[in-house]
């Protein structure tokens, strides 16, 4: 069993003990701090919060706690149901809501669930604001309202459809085009909400050939729900079977984005962004893009070939989006797929990226691998080391860092050391008890020997 506090909110595996999963009694406490933090920092006589939640299996039951929690606070809530996490941010503020409430862990298998919080501007709370709520939580520090004061409870169905309109507006999306390319697209949405979303945007954008695998809402997961190429295997047979020209599979709660091409090879979870910015990019002058720094160096490539300058964050959404407002930057995300656009909203989204690529897609004339081999070619490697109690990550940190003190350094998260365009990045994870290792290079080889070099290194320390 696993319970995890950070400060962007809390993700636990179901059934357990409290305080060492993701009971009704934490759920209880942790959104009655939220609740908490939101009347205290807000002055208003009437608070409303939107949920919403993906398919896995304990999303009812969850949603269920969360909105009697809120309604005991005195909070009102509207309930988007089966939805998306870029859905619910929008609609935050479209609803004028305090806040949100996404209920999913994301890429995480089927026993775990989150609450994932939001403010008033639809974006992930700040560090500062996290860990306020977590000393709430520490310290039981809220109080009920009186029977006369709860909170009202009301479903909002129609949501998406508003998030859709919006998308279809966007100057990037040209429906004809992507209607008179006549795709053929296959989607895997992992039998969760992404199987709502994802073919509503495609009829909306005339795309009428659709096939869909792993298309329940039953949230048990067909297969590991991370959007990695070795867990696609079964979209890439049907995008090849069906002659498709795309097929696109999205995590749970929709705002990771991965493509297939019409050759069954993958586009590259980390080429989604690069290609949607690229087609972002023709459209402004001399733009600024950002991306985390696990994210690889093409987007960094095509940003200065278009004249704009490219800086990149500590890993996290919040970061991202931070110094996507400092450098006032036109389009920014991670490099898993998650693609961020201001003009639409400060969250990574799925759907957006899916209606920007194809109308890149469709203007480009030509097949999805033709399309990708236009980018620079860069590989990463992703590994990770599992934690134990007794590993001190900070220090394991710190003497790797020394050990590759003659080679520029980051530390702004974890420590990352770069050698000439390649590079190697290790930090601890804020959703898991692992070390994630990254690297990459023009070749897959000497990616993959970097991260090697490096997990040797930490054994060795470790031992």
């Amino acid at each position: 069993m696993t319970l995890i506090k950070s400060i962007s909110g809390f993700r636990g595996t179901i059934g357990g003990l409290p305080t060492e999963a993701l009971t009704p009694i934490d759920i209880v406490k942790f959104t009655s701090a939220y609740a908490k933090w939101l009347l205290k920092t807000n002055s208003t006589s009437s608070a409303t919060v939107v949920i919403g939640r993906d398919a896995r299996i304990s999303g009812p039951m969850v949603s269920s706690i969360v909105s009697g929690t809120l309604m005991g606070m005195g909070i009102n809530v509207i309930d988007l149901g089966l939805s998306t996490t870029p859905t619910v941010e929008m609609a935050v503020t479209e609803l004028k809501a305090l806040g949100g409430i996404i209920l999913t862990a994301s890429h995480n298998p089927k026993q775990w669930n989150a609450l994932k919080l939001l403010n008033k501007f639809g974006e992930f709370i700040s560090e500062q604001d996290g860990k306020l709520i977590l000393d709430f939580v520490a310290n039981d520090n809220y109080e009920y309202a009186d029977v006369k004061d709860l909170g009202t409870y009301t479903q909002n169905n129609s949501f998406l459809n508003t998030h859709i309109e919006k998308i279809i507006a966007l100057p990037y999306v040209d429906k004809a085009a992507i209607a008179n390319a006549k795709f053929s697209i296959v989607i895997d949405a992992v039998n969760s909400t992404g199987n709502i979303a994802v073919p509503a945007l495609l009829e909306m954008l005339g795309v009428v050939k659709i096939t869909l695998i792993n298309n329940d809402l039953s949230g048990n997961f067909a297969h590991n729900p991370e959007p990695l190429s070795e867990h696609l295997t079964d979209l890439s047979k049907t995008v090849i079977k069906q002659k498709a020209h795309l097929g696109i599979s999205v995590d749970p709660d929709v705002d990771r984005l991965a493509l297939v091409c019409e050759d069954g090879e993958m586009f590259g979870e980390e080429y989604t962004l690069v290609a949607v910015a690229d087609f972002v990019l023709k459209s402004h002058k001399k733009a600024n893009t950002v991306s985390n720094l696990s994210s690889t160096r093409a987007l960094r490539d095509i940003t200065e070939k278009a004249g704009g300058k490219y800086s990149a964050s500590a890993v996290g959404e919040v970061n991202v989006v931070k110094l996507m407002k400092e450098t006032k930057a036109v389009i920014g995300g991670e490099g898993n797929g998650g693609i961020i656009l201001p003009e639409l909203h400060y969250g990574r989204d799925a759907l957006v990226g899916i209606a920007i690529f194809l109308t890149h897609l469709a203007k480009y004339g030509d097949t999805a691998s033709m399309l990708r081999s236009i980018y620079p070619n860069y590989y990463i490697s992703k590994n990770k080391i599992e934690l134990t109690q007794n590993i001190n990550v900070d220090e394991i940190l710190e003497k790797i860092k020394l050990r590759y003190k003659k080679q520029p350094i980051n530390t702004i998260d974890g420590v990352k050391i770069e050698f000439d365009k390649e590079w190697v990045h290790l930090r601890k994870s804020n959703t898991e008890p692992i070390i994630r290792i990254y690297s990459e290079s023009s070749s897959e080889t000497t990616a993959n020997n970097l991260a090697k070099k490096i997990i040797t290194d930490i054994k060795e320390i470790i031992k």
